[in-house]
């Protein structure tokens, strides 16, 4: 038989469409023609291809190949069909049995030797793959992003020899070695390393407990970093299916690092970071900043550095969860379900309100400095903490703050009070749930009356005051939302009363 079908994946975002290559066999001059929209990496695979062949000692027809990649109207692109068009090759030639195909997928780059080459997507691809009921044959390299989703519906090869061994009942294709959940955190920085700064370290607490995203003002030098750079080491695990959702975003840029399989991600892009750096983008859609810290954190150091226009990307997502790239050849959707934590300092020179009055700017450039971030923006974010300098005897002192594994212990306390309610942390309480679980006294109901009067806070401010509020009588392992948690709440408003 001339025509053989073999199956694979594409990668578009964090989904695997199933591809199917079609290759037939034809009399004629010798010819190698690939079809099927791809680009230039796929019609380079014929070089690769017909040297893994010819070095894995089979025979290469001397007839007119087509190759077809289906659906036609889906890009293709990198090495990844390699593997799948070789052995479409062999199968249309005779050389390795028909009947099994049907039964594998297989995704892999082959080089000039006949070896299988990693390739990126791997977790989307097995996922697809065993919601399918097919077994995934791919690269060794990726068999701990085959582990993730799909060990016991997967193959791991080194070579295409290998496969056809497989194929021909010869030999059999080990599995993946299934992966080992971490049962600590990895190595963050200690919290008990801050000195002081009770009030900022109540404000990370609170962050961590709920998701709330949280902003730290205040002169350079006070701790507004290595605050932020500790609170990886006081969030909970992810839990199984968040963690295939964050490991299948960073398989798609070659990042993914199995032993950290449960750990939330934590990015911290530099200030010159463009706008497509941190929503993604490109011509062939990539994700950025805000997806690869989905379900964990973004920290964005020196806010007002960062252009205006960049920061105003962020507005959509944090509201929606999710990052829709569109372009000419694509839509792609990817996740974006982070926790914002910023930092930035009081005016330009960075002392603005220090008591040593060393602040030589004028009103005008204050006001221009906090004009860079949009009233919407800081609207969004729940937690506004000023960060004061450390008076001398605290800097003397010796460090007697908890350490990062008692908080930490209070914070998935806090977390499970949550899942058991509603299923969701408290910064994405949304309609009824907020009425349901955030109800109030008739104290509470009227000082936060009085507060969005003088505030003039939004319906969303309003939202965001509930949730924290929430969050608080949670942590004070209170059912219900009283009038000592409102005030806390209102406490953390800061910059909506216009303080810089």
């Amino acid at each position: 038989m001339s025509l053989a079908v073999v199956l694979t994946r594409a990668q578009l975002g964090v989904t695997a469409p199933e591809v199917q290559v079609e290759v037939h066999l034809a009399n004629g001059l010798p010819a190698f023609t690939i079809v099927g929209l791809p680009e230039t990496a796929v019609k380079e695979s014929k070089d690769r291809v017909r040297s893994a062949i010819v070095n894995s000692h089979f025979e290469f027809p001397q007839r007119r190949i087509t190759v077809n990649l289906a659906p036609a109207d889906l890009p293709k692109q990198g090495g990844r069909y390699d593997l799948a068009i070789a052995l479409g090759i062999l199968g249309a030639s005779e050389q390795i049995p028909l009947t099994l195909l049907s039964d594998y997928e297989f995704v892999g780059e082959l080089a000039l030797t006949g070896a299988i080459r990693a390739i990126r997507g791997t977790i989307a691809s097995a996922k697809a793959c065993n919601q399918n009921n097919r077994q995934l044959i791919c690269p060794k390299q990726n068999q701990q992003e085959a582990a993730f989703c799909a060990p016991n519906n997967s193959y791991i090869a080194n070579s295409l020899l290998e496969v056809t061994a497989h194929l021909h009942q010869r030999e059999t294709l080990p599995r993946p070695e299934k992966l080992i959940a971490l049962d600590e955190p990895l190595s963050y920085p200690d919290l008990a390393d801050v000195k002081g700064q009770l009030q900022a370290r109540r404000a990370l607490e609170v962050a961590a407990c709920g998701g709330h995203n949280l902003l730290m003002f205040g002169p350079p030098g006070t701790g507004k970093s290595m605050l932020a750079a500790r609170l990886g080491g006081i969030l909970p695990p992810l839990e199984n299916d968040d963690a295939l959702d964050v490991a299948a975003i960073q398989s798609i840029i070659g990042h993914c690092k199995p032993n950290q399989w449960q750990q939330r991600p934590f990015r911290a892009p530099h200030h010159t970071a463009s706008a497509v750096a941190l929503v993604g983008g490109g011509s062939h859609p990539k994700p950025g900043e805000i997806s690869l810290a989905h379900k964990g954190v973004l920290f964005l150091d020196e806010l007002p550095e960062f252009p205006r226009t960049v920061l105003e990307v962020l507005r959509e997502p944090l509201e929606s969860g999710h990052i829709a790239i569109s372009r000419a050849n694509a839509q792609v959707e990817y996740p974006a379900q982070f926790q914002l934590i910023a930092a930035m300092n009081p005016c330009p020179c960075g002392f603005f309100g220090d008591k040593s009055q060393r602040c030589r700017c004028s009103p005008q450039q204050v006001a221009r400095y906090k004009q860079k971030i949009s009233g919407p923006l800081l609207d969004r974010i729940d937690l506004h903490v000023p960060v004061t300098p450390l008076p001398i005897s605290d800097l003397q002192s010796k460090p007697q703050g908890e350490p990062s594994h008692t908080v930490r212990a209070r914070v998935i306390a806090c977390r499970k009070i949550q899942n058991d309610r509603q299923g969701s942390p408290n910064s994405q309480l949304k309609g009824m749930e907020l009425h349901d679980y955030c109800a109030l006294s008739k104290e509470g109901e009227r000082l936060l009356e009085r507060a969005v009067e003088q505030l003039n806070m939004s319906a969303r401010g309003y939202d965001r005051i509930l949730r924290v509020a929430r969050t608080l009588a949670d942590m004070a392992q209170s059912a219900h939302v009283d009038i000592n948690h409102i005030s806390e709440a209102l406490a953390y408003r800061g910059l909506d009363r216009g303080n810089p």
